[in-house]
């Protein structure tokens, strides 16, 4: 049998967790394999652009799909579990596609572009408006992109607080900005890092590194704690308070006028792959256009 498309996965996927057991990726590909009768010539294509297995990428992207739907979680790396709305689905028999989960999970239809109103009024057809190769080329590029951050914020969950602080601090550094430290918890007053505004180390910036939930919100007294640890001593004029979680309305108010730079697990990510830190380019595509000054009629 030839390769199914990645849409096509869905309810294979569904069903080797269907007992509702934590499985690996290794497994789920294994039995998903076996269950649709894949042949070993088509399970070693590759794709031409990264020399990835076919089957991985498109295993890959289904279990992207099915995780934003809330079909399907990762409670660790590399590693999956149906849900109870996973389990719901599968049992009713229904065929799985994007325009299911389109119109019954707003997550889904938030993440691939469609208003849920949408949806609702044109539950089959996923791409309303005719797009130019180049839009096509961006909406896809910004959806591999959000994949990616998904990705990273599921990494950065799995390890330990030091590390995430460590990784910030990093990240400033990767941002261009001077050397920095990770304070010491004993005894660091509320502030998780230290880092020189510039090169030379005219001014210090102080950082608050909170690896909570994604699904929180900090509120305006934590950010007001912070800008208690900032008064010091030493004083410091400056403060960032990174997060992979979310932020209130009132956080971001106080925030603003406290010279503190709010940075949200979104954010964060955004700023990790502009950045590289924590992602490798696995292709780069260049888009090129006609040099006109080149085939101007000079006289």
């Amino acid at each position: 049998m030839s390769l199914p498309k990645y849409n096509e996965l869905y309810t294979p996927i569904l069903a080797a967790l269907s007992d509702g057991k934590m499985r690996s990726l290794k497994e789920i590909k294994a039995e998903v394999a076996s269950s649709m009768r894949l042949s070993e010539e088509s399970l070693t294509e590759r794709l031409a652009s990264c020399n990835q297995l076919v089957f991985d990428n498109r295993v890959g992207w289904a279990r992207a799909y099915l995780k934003k739907a809330g079909l399907i979680e990762a409670p660790k790396r590399s590693y999956l579990r149906i849900t109870e709305e996973g389990s719901r689905l599968y049992a009713s028999g229904a065929t799985i596609t994007n325009a299911l989960m389109t119109e019954r999970y707003p997550a889904f239809a938030e993440f691939i572009g469609k208003k849920k109103e949408e949806a609702e009024n044109n539950p089959v057809t996923l791409q309303d408006e005719e797009e130019t190769p180049q839009e096509t080329f961006e909406r896809v590029f910004k959806t591999i992109n959000d994949q990616l951050a998904d990705d990273l914020l599921a990494e950065i969950m799995n390890q330990s607080p030091d590390f995430f602080e460590s990784l910030v601090v990093d990240l400033m550094r990767a941002m261009g900005y001077g050397d920095g430290f990770v304070t010491k918890h004993s005894n660091d007053g509320g502030i998780d890092g230290v880092i020189h505004e510039d090169k030379l180390g005219f001014n210090l910036i102080y950082i608050q590194a909170k690896r909570w939930n994604p699904d929180t919100t900090i509120g305006k007294p934590e950010i007001q704690k912070f800008a208690g640890a900032m008064m010091g001593p030493p004083r410091i004029e400056k403060g960032l308070f990174i997060t992979t979680a979310k932020f209130s309305q009132g956080a971001k108010s106080f925030a603003d006028a406290q010279h503190i730079i709010l940075v949200d697990g979104q954010k964060l990510t955004e700023l990790m792959i502009e950045f590289e830190l924590g992602v490798t380019t696995q292709k780069a595509y260049k888009i090129k256009r006609i040099d006109t000054d080149y085939f101007a009629d000079v006289t």
